[in-house]
């Protein structure tokens, strides 16, 4: 029992909690990232080289593997070096590097604009009046 419960409380901290979330969110975005990549980049970038699947572009290593061959085809034959595969997930990983840096220079400038501004204080309570004022009071009597 000592060991469930020391489990719960690890579970239950906080930053489990938010690392959790932040996988959760991560394999989201890195499926839009994805997207973007397959679906928007390398389709213009298949056009301006002449080809709409860039990345099935491979150089056969073996005597095995015959030229034209769609890429997963190929693999099945021999080895292959798959150069555009790696070019696509090259600019997947920098389209994906470079947001991430977006939203880190994005959370250091809201940091220096917090630690920039002056922290207002909190307005008086009722009490802290009363008793500014009964300190007065006092300080008026003692010196009459």
């Amino acid at each position: 029992m000592g060991m469930l419960s020391e489990f719960k409380e690890f579970a239950m901290r906080g930053n489990v909690m938010d690392l959790a979330v932040g996988v959760i969110i991560g394999a989201a975005f890195a499926r839009i990232v994805d997207s973007i990549v397959n679906d928007l980049i390398m389709p213009l970038v298949g056009t301006l080289i002449g080809d709409v699947d860039f990345s099935s572009y491979y150089i056969p290593l073996s005597a095995d593997v015959p030229k034209g061959l769609a890429l997963e085809e190929a693999r099945k034959l021999g080895a292959v070096f798959a150069w555009g595969n790696f070019v696509t997930v090259l600019i997947y990983f920098l389209i994906l590097a470079f947001i991430i840096f977006l939203l880190v220079k994005a959370m250091n400038q809201l940091m220096r604009k917090k630690a920039a501004a002056p922290e207002v204080p909190p307005a008086p309570t009722k009490e802290e009046i009363l008793l500014t004022e009964m300190r007065d009071s006092l300080r008026q009597i003692a010196s009459r």
